[in-house]
């Protein structure tokens, strides 16, 4: 079965669809093939409210595949959809990482451009990334996590977690499909947890 993409109702599945086929994967875009799938992608751009409001339509069937160690990819808005609210509007969120996300302050807003992932910690989703590479981001909130699940960190006025992990569910704050050769191996990494 080919990696589920779930349709928020937002998004410009356009560049991650691109990037899927370049590494040689298949996608589908139906939510009720989402317990078939080998993976599951949530992507991100656009409003919270309006995202979450699609997302808990098939939170069920999101829940019963991340018990299934069904292997689970939130980027960018996808990954604050993954955590129990947001500052952005009053839908709840999946809750499956304990935290929110808030608006950054202090800052130009929104944090667009490249930056880099530090104090990466030793995992599958970072082999072959180094230390300090660069990935591109376009966000106004970032998540402000209540438990120690960061697998990278990013600083940007404040240090947030850029990548998060408990189990299989992995959350992405930046874009991988838009940073180059380095995004493109953070999505083969996450794909072939898949096999």
């Amino acid at each position: 079965m080919p990696v589920a993409l779930v349709d928020t109702g937002v998004s410009n599945l356009t560049s991650l669809t691109n990037a899927l086929s370049r590494l040689g994967f298949t996608y589908e875009t139906s939510s009720s093939k989402i317990l078939e799938a080998d993976a599951i992608i949530i992507p991100g751009v656009g409003s919270y409210d309006a995202a979450a409001r699609k997302i808990n339509l098939i939170k069920n069937y999101l829940l019963d595949a991340i018990a299934r160690e069904i292997p689970v990819l939130g980027i960018c808005l996808g990954y604050q959809l993954l955590l129990e609210s947001s500052e952005e509007g009053k839908e709840s969120g999946l809750g499956i990482f304990k935290g929110r996300a808030v608006k950054f302050s202090g800052v130009k807003v929104p944090h667009v451009g490249w930056n880099t992932l530090e104090n990466l910690k030793e995992d599958k989703i970072t082999e072959g990334i180094k230390e300090k590479s660069y990935v591109y981001f376009v966000h106004s909130y970032y998540p402000l996590l209540e438990e120690n699940v960061a697998i990278a960190e990013t600083t940007y006025g404040v240090k947030f977690a850029s990548i998060a992990k408990k189990k299989t569910v992995y959350g992405f704050q930046f874009h991988p499909e838009k940073s180059g050769t380095v995004g493109l191996k953070l999505l083969e990494n996450f794909l072939k947890l898949s096999k």
